[in-house]
């Protein structure tokens, strides 16, 4: 039989044998899969039962609607994956499953009484120990009926882990068997191979050794019938037929004699050949890698070191020529060629003069060979000599016709450099030089391009800043309009409610503290397109106070809002004792915190650690500071992102971030003459430190807050055109005692104290807002003077600290007051306008 056609069967064979083992694997791989379906199923209607049993207990201590309700669910969900299980198909788990059922509908029934027990509970006082006793019994009941529902959960998922395990058990025993069985059958491929092809191969290889000997009388004697029978034949009536037709050993040895040359004379050709190609190639490498490269130094680096790596040479060297000295300047030196070069003075940054010699031809753009530089009575050749030198090769770097710089190669042997490997150096200087002036180039493109993009930001960052502040300004007024009633109201009521619950204070005071905050916010947006920095009023402040207050305001957003997503952040406070006051803005550092909690939540999108911490930093002698450090465990921050997180409009967070957070940060830190570290790596969280210079002692007492006297009772008129406003106003004045007359819009309040005037109804304020359409704060305020000088005017407007701040109280107003007022300002500024007039 022929070997082929053996192969043939042995493929049919293996090719039956894997479909057949492909079968079986995917028959246990299947069982597998239904034993697990079996065992998540069972798991499923355990975790179902438990949930059960905890909705009981739940129902049974604190009888709640949404737990019933939670319950009947759950009961329903349990009923219909009982009915849908069709994976159990044995005689156990089919009876677990039946009991199952009937144990959810007993307990169902049960609960249903247990429910309406208490409801009757609920309207028959007078048996409340009789049913009292029945609850406790139903409960009781119920709970028995559930374990027992867990107990047959448990049997189920460990009959359906038992069979998992046989199926797996199975599935592993065909594996082994099928293993066995390619075992045997790729021992008996290579036994076959062995007997029908290695062996005769074998005695083929040995036979053509004898016949190459020259014994033409052997025979190798292979009679079998296939392919290697069929070339063990052929080989035998070839050497047969070498040994009628072999020639004279004279002719073979003339023959052998002229091949011989011929090889010689190819080996030559091929050698020189090899050579080129080589230098090609290393023309190629260096030329690749300086291309790489934009600096003259790396250029030059890159070529003295390829040039010692694979042209045997002894000393190499690249000075750059100087025309105002004329004088060649040594910029770079082989690594192997330094010792040689300090040896005769040639290190870097070391000049050589140029003189009538290979130098100055040199210079003058032509390759300058020296075969034997000994024999040479010149200054330049007689100093490389001395330091055993014989052969000198310079090769002129040329850009746009003009020599910059000159290629020094040398070896000790004299007469070493081909004329292949000086065309070489010439090819290898004019790519240097290219690549070398395209670096001359690139750096001056790159400065250009570099000062192009420096004043390309700032002129877009002025105008994003100029945006910024065209917008804050067109909104700065609605905002405090929306915001003025609930500051008034929440005042008011701070104030006046006294049978307001601590916690319902405290929910005031903190929605006091966010307006505060809100208004501040609005107040600094200017800082991003005004140069002058606005004025801080500092005041003596508890640091430890106000971080409460900050984890108080963003509670929903490190604890809540996370946990709605099922996420975890643990709050972890270490407040110094007996810290010192600190001066400064309570708004504002108020905010910072909240914008650093809020970076450190964004970091931690798989939960974590929010640490804050305060501290009192400073030896005895030395200016103490309150330091406020704030910390996450999150993703953290690379060096880059590290040194650009200050940037205004930089942010890491994409369309969510707007990259202003850390930057008002840093602000509010400037303005306090504060200073702000960041420690973060990557994954291994940021911490925030604000230090901030402490009060003197003595100076961190806080001054009691004043009492603002309510004025005595006045007749006002109030013109805004929100009504909201103008509400809130009115009805916090009435609250005061005044009486209040309110005018929508500038007009309506011209035209009302006008009409008042004439009636001898003397209004004794006028409070008029600043921006209204048609007929703004101003011209009220001129109307009021001409009609009645001695009447005081007091402006309400988003832009009051920006008109205190800039001198532009407009004319024929007493007072300005900020939005959204606050009732003591308003009282004091009622108090102060009467007080003048």
């Amino acid at each position: 039989m022929k070997i082929v056609t053996r192969f043939k069967l042995a493929e049919l064979f293996c090719v039956l044998l894997v479909a057949i083992i492909v079968a079986v694997l995917f028959s246990t791989t299947m069982a597998m899969q239904r034993e697990l379906a079996k065992n998540k199923a069972a798991a499923d209607i355990l975790q179902a039962v438990t949930s059960l049993r905890y909705l009981s207990i739940e129902y049974a201590l604190h009888h709640g609607a949404r737990t019933r309700a939670q319950w009947q669910l759950c009961s329903e969900s349990l009923s219909t994956g009982l009915l849908a299980r069709r994976a159990f198909n044995g005689d156990e788990e089919r009876k677990l499953l039946r009991e199952l059922q009937g144990d959810l509908a007993g307990v169902g029934a049960l609960f249903e009484l247990f429910v309406a027990n208490h409801r009757e509970l609920g309207q028959d006082p007078q048996r409340r120990e009789v049913l009292g006793e029945l609850e406790s019994r139903l409960s009781g009941q119920i709970m028995g009926r559930v374990q027992g529902m867990i107990s047959d959960a448990m049997r189920l998922s460990e009959l359906s882990r038992q069979g998992v395990h046989d199926a797996q058990q199975r599935a592993n025993v065909a594996v082994m068997l099928f293993g066995g069985v390619i075992i045997a059958l790729v021992a008996g491929l290579i036994y076959f191979t062995m007997t029908s092809v290695t062996g005769p191969l074998e005695k083929l290889r040995q036979g053509t050794l004898i016949v190459g000997a020259g014994k033409l009388d052997f025979a190798l004697g292979v009679h079998t019938k296939n392919e290697i029978g069929d070339l063990a034949r052929a080989f035998d009536g070839m050497t047969d037929k070498l040994r009628r037709t072999t020639v004279s050993r004279d002719e073979l040895a003339r023959t052998n004699a002229a091949l011989e040359t011929q090889i010689a004379e190819r080996q030559l050709a091929e050698r020189k050949v090899h050579e080129q190609l080589e230098r090609l190639n290393l023309l190629q490498q260096i030329t690749r890698s300086i291309g790489e490269r934009q600096d003259l130094r790396s250029i030059f680096q890159v070529v003295v070191r390829s040039l010692e790596d694979q042209l045997p040479i002894d000393f190499s060297c690249i000075c750059l020529y100087e025309p105002s000295q004329h004088a060649l300047q040594v910029t770079c030196v082989g690594v192997r060629s330094e010792a040689l070069a300090q040896s005769f003075m040639m290190g870097e940054q070391a000049h050589i003069p140029i003189d009538e010699n290979g130098l100055s031809s040199c210079v003058r753009g032509k390759l300058v060979y020296e075969a034997d530089i000994a024999e040479v009575a010149f200054p330049f050749p007689q100093r490389l000599a001395q330091g055993g030198l014989r052969a000198l090769v310079m090769a002129p770097l040329l850009a746009e016709n003009t020599v910059f710089g000159i290629l020094i190669v040398a070896r000790r042997t004299a007469h070493s450099f081909t004329s292949g490997e000086c065309e070489f150096l010439s090819q290898l200087s004019e790519h240097v030089a290219l690549a070398a002036n395209q670096a001359q180039l690139y750096g001056a493109l790159q400065r250009a391009y570099d000062d192009l993009r420096q004043t390309q930001q700032s002129a877009m960052q002025q105008e994003r800043l100029r945006a910024l502040g065209q917008m804050a300004s067109g909104i700065a007024h609605d905002i405090n309009n929306a915001i003025s009633p609930v500051a008034l109201y929440t005042e008011s009521l701070l104030e006046t409610e006294t049978n307001l619950s601590p916690q319902g204070r405290h929910c005031l005071e903190v929605i006091e503290r966010a307006i505060d905050d809100v208004a501040a916010t609005v107040a600094r947006m200017r800082e991003f397109y005004r140069q002058r920095e606005p004025q801080l009023a500092l005041a003596p402040i508890d640091a430890n106070l106000v971080v409460q207050q900050v984890l108080d305001l963003t509670r929903a957003r490190w604890s809540d809002m996370p946990q709605q997503r099922g996420i975890v952040i643990a709050l972890r406070t270490q407040l110094a004792d007996a810290l010192p006051m600190l001066p400064g803005s309570v708004g504002e550092i108020r905010e910072a915190l909240t914008n650093l909690v809020f970076n450190a939540v964004d970091a931690m999108p798989d939960g974590g650690t929010l640490s804050v911490r305060t501290s009192c930093t400073g030896a005895a002698g030395e200016a103490r500071q309150v330091r406020i450090e704030v910390g996450d465990t999150g993703v953290g921050m690379n060096e880059n992102t590290r040194r650009r997180c200050l940037e205004p409009f930089f942010t890491t967070k994409g369309e969510r971030g707007t990259g202003l957070g850390l930057a008002m940060v840093y602000g509010m830190m400037e303005r306090h003459g504060a200073s702000i570290d960041i420690v973060t790596a990557p994954g291994q969280g940021t911490a925030v430190r604000l230090d901030f210079p402490a009060c003197a002692a003595g100076e961190g007492e806080l001054a009691p807050d004043a009492a603002h006297v309510v004025p005595p009772r006045l007749r006002i008129l109030v013109v805004d055109d929100d009504p909201m406003v103008l509400k809130s106003l009115r009805d916090i004045l009435e609250i005061d005692g005044h009486d209040v007359v309110s005018a929508d819009g500038g007009q309506a309040g011209i035209d009302c104290f006008q009409a008042a005037y004439d009636r001898h109804e003397h209004f004794a304020v006028v409070i008029t807002d600043l921006g209204m359409p048609h007929m703004d704060g101003r011209k009220v305020a001129s109307a009021v003077r001409r009609c009645s000088p001695a009447t005081p005017v007091i402006m309400l407007t988003g832009w009051g600290q920006r008109l205190a701040a800039d001198s532009d109280y407009p004319e024929h107003v007493d007072c300005v007051l900020g939005k959204p007022p606050r009732l003591k300002e308003l009282r004091r500024a009622l108090n102060a306008v009467m007080a003048t007039g």
